[in-house]
């Protein structure tokens, strides 16, 4: 029993590496690659669900052994992986999404049938499951690099599938150019570890900060931190996440959200709390105010949006902030010495990270089947379809509702255990660094009431009302597989809402490896019915007796129109429209007009522009027509990324005159090079 998580592991890996070759195999006929592609891939899924589950749910993190992949094909050649507890459970957020997004995609690829080869989508979509996979588990930096390399390359094809659309090409390269930039800084701090160590492996680096020189560590903390953090989507590093994620297909686009970008989360959480030792206060202070601008930019630049997958990619940045609340105050919480309240903190930030792995898949995938019936992004074109997608719509209202952090889901109690984090925080030092938790908390706060507001805009415009275009008009219900992938990412929204405390002893093996504590016992009350907070300050709450109060209270409404209103007359009439002959499509409230008030408050900010265009017939007091346009501005594109592309284009053309052609000048240069090298090795 003890080996057979290793084996449902090989298996999950086996299993995507024969989806991504039964893609290529099948690229002449369609219905084969997409049953193969996807269907291998679901089974591999379940396999690392239930290895992932069963490692968890041991408790014991001796069970981590590394053990060598490939061994007797290429023997000479070391593929070394460790499902260790941190891994696992990484391993069990990518497992339960590919599950639920492979049921999808075997509906969704249907409608590339005959436009696109449906083969080459199937075997990237395996080979970017297998790479990320490799990450969570490789046990070595050489075999993580090229893991990660891989996850990039395969999502940088996958991100320019339908690569005859301009703004697809230049989202691709910006993903491809970001990427390897963040690998470049990665591979440097794997460099600066393997300098004090003299090895590769992981098992080497366990801790290894406390050897090294103060200087050495910063810099390898700050590369690790800009190479993840690219990864991650965190702000100002943020600039590819919401031009990759729109143009993607959707089952990619709910990929790269709910566990691309978790892989920065995982190098992040592996480098601070397995690695570098006990954190300086200073990285926890960054890692917090980072994630605290983070969270807030992505919601306020959301809110913003009427591009219902651009909406959503900005709302995956201020989720990634909301989860680096939690790991930036657990290192702070380890600088001054309490290991309970960073184990509650890193519990706070990997729960996030598994909710909004879950409600953000579901999002995407429901804005998927939005796009597959009404084939626009746009939501000023849509409304109306809660009549035409009702299952859908439900869906998308139970992912929306998780977003939004309302009880009972999933949403709520991450943020509520991150709430606690902090709250409890203010106390554990006396400097002024520790007005830095009330503050976020505060933040926190007003994100998550942003994130409310965002989202009754983005299903009220998007499901509600008029249909605003004919495609809306003919909408239809998305087909059985993707409402089965949607349905299974709401079943976990809903038992990771309502059961947190049963789900809180898989944290178990994590935080005993990266900190010590095992707080699972501690964290719940009442055999387990009620969440706690740490200590007789931290407070309870109970999702599942608010919803079995709420359901009691279901029948008051039905008695009291028993008593009082069963002999009432019930008139039915007309929508109220202001005296005019009906209500037109015309008529609504758009996605611009319901955000313009938030634009008006942090119009420092946005720096909103406007312009009206209007065309007179005869006199110029009655329009014959009028043209509206609105623009925000995105300030880290326009302040910094335009300009250093600026001056970077005009470095390169000045660089051109090193390219001289003459052989002569050639050898000069290498003679130069190989001269400094000596000097530098001497």
């Amino acid at each position: 029993m003890d080996n057979l998580p290793s084996i449902l592991l090989v298996a999950a890996l086996c299993g995507y590496g024969i989806g991504a070759v039964a893609g290529l195999l099948f690229l002449g006929r369609e219905k084969l690659a997409n049953a193969f592609a996807f269907g291998c891939a679901t089974l591999a899924a379940l396999c690392g669900l239930a290895g992932s589950v069963l490692l968890l749910s041991a408790r014991v993190p001796a069970h981590s052994r590394s053990f060598e992949l490939l061994a007797p094909l290429i023997p000479y050649v070391k593929f070394s992986v460790r499902l260790d507890p941190l891994g696992a459970f990484f391993l069990l957020i990518i497992s339960l999404l590919a599950l639920a997004l492979s049921v999808y995609s075997l509906g969704y690829a249907r409608g590339f049938y005959g436009r696109k080869n449906v083969g080459v989508l199937g075997a990237f979509y395996n080979a970017l499951l297998l790479a990320t996979t490799l990450v969570f588990v490789a046990d070595n930096a050489f075999f993580f690099l090229m893991a990660w390399e891989i996850m990039a390359l395969s999502a940088y094809c996958l991100v320019s599938f339908e690569h005859e659309q301009e703004e697809t090409r230049n989202a691709g390269v910006l993903y491809f150019v970001m990427s390897h930039i963040g690998t470049g800084c990665i591979m440097l701090g794997f460099l600066l570890l393997f300098q004090a160590s003299g090895s590769y492996g992981f098992d080497t680096f366990h801790a290894l900060g406390n050897q090294m020189p103060p200087g050495r560590r910063n810099a390898a903390f700050l590369l690790f931190l800009f190479g993840f953090g690219i990864k991650a989507g965190i702000v100002p590093l943020h600039i590819w996440l919401p031009a990759a994620h729109p143009v993607a297909p959707s089952n990619v686009s709910a990929l790269m959200s709910g566990v691309l970008i978790k892989t920065g989360i995982y190098g992040i959480t592996r480098v601070c709390f397995d690695f570098l030792g006990t954190p300086p206060n200073w990285w926890g202070v960054t890692v917090l105010t980072i994630g605290t601008v983070s969270a807030v930019l992505g919601v306020l630049y959301a809110l913003m949006e009427h591009d219902l997958k651009r909406l959503l990619a900005y709302h995956s940045i201020e989720n990634i902030g909301i989860i680096l609340m939690g790991l930036g105050a657990a290192l702070m919480f380890l600088h001054t010495g309490h290991p309970l309240l960073a184990s509650l903190a890193l519990i706070a930030g990997l729960y996030h990270t598994i909710n909004h792995a879950v409600f953000k898949a579901l999002l995407f995938l429901g804005a998927g089947a939005v796009l597959h019936a009404t084939h626009t992004r746009n939501m000023e074109e849509m409304g109306g379809l809660a009549k035409r997608m009702p299952r859908t719509a439900f869906f998308f209202l139970i992912g929306a509702i998780a977003i939004s952090a309302l009880p009972p889901l999933n949403g709520f109690v991450s943020e509520w255990l991150t709430y606690q984090s902090l709250l409890q925080g203010f106390g554990t030092t006396p400097s002024l660094i520790r007005l830095m938790f009330p503050l976020s908390g505060a933040i926190l706060a007003l994100t998550g009431a942003l994130a409310a507001a965002c989202f009754v805009k983005a299903f009220g415009i998007t499901f509600l009302a008029q249909p605003r275009s004919e495609h809306a008009a003919h909408a239809h219900e998305a087909p059985a597989t993707m409402l089965l992938g949607q349905a299974i990412l709401t079943a976990a929204c809903v038992f990771l809402g309502l059961f947190p405390t049963q789900f809180l002893t898989l944290f178990d093996p994590v935080t005993q490896q990266l900190i010590g504590p095992q707080l699972s016992s501690q964290l719940s009350l009442a055999n387990g019915w009620v969440l706690s907070g740490l200590g007789a300050e931290g407070g309870t709450v109970s999702t599942l007796g608010l919803t079995l109060t709420a359901v009691c209270l279901l029948p008051v409404p039905l008695v009291l129109w028993l008593f009082f209103g069963r002999r009432s007359k019930i008139r039915i009439g007309p929508t109220w429209d202001c005296g005019l002959q009906g209500l037109t499509p015309r008529m609504e409230y758009t996605a611009t007009g319901f955000s313009k008030p938030i634009r008006m408050i942090f119009k420092a900010l946005f720096r909103p522009r406007r312009e009206v265009q209007r065309e007179y017939d005869f006199s110029p007091y009655f329009a014959t027509t009028m043209r509206f346009e609105s623009h925000v501005e995105e300030v880290f594109q326009t302040r910094i990324y335009r300009p250093l592309n600026r001056r970077v284009l005009r470095l390169s053309r000045r660089m051109r005159t090193l390219q001289a052609g003459s052989i002569q000048a050639y050898l000069i240069y290498i003679f130069v090079t190989l001269l400094l090298l000596l000097i530098f090795a001497l």
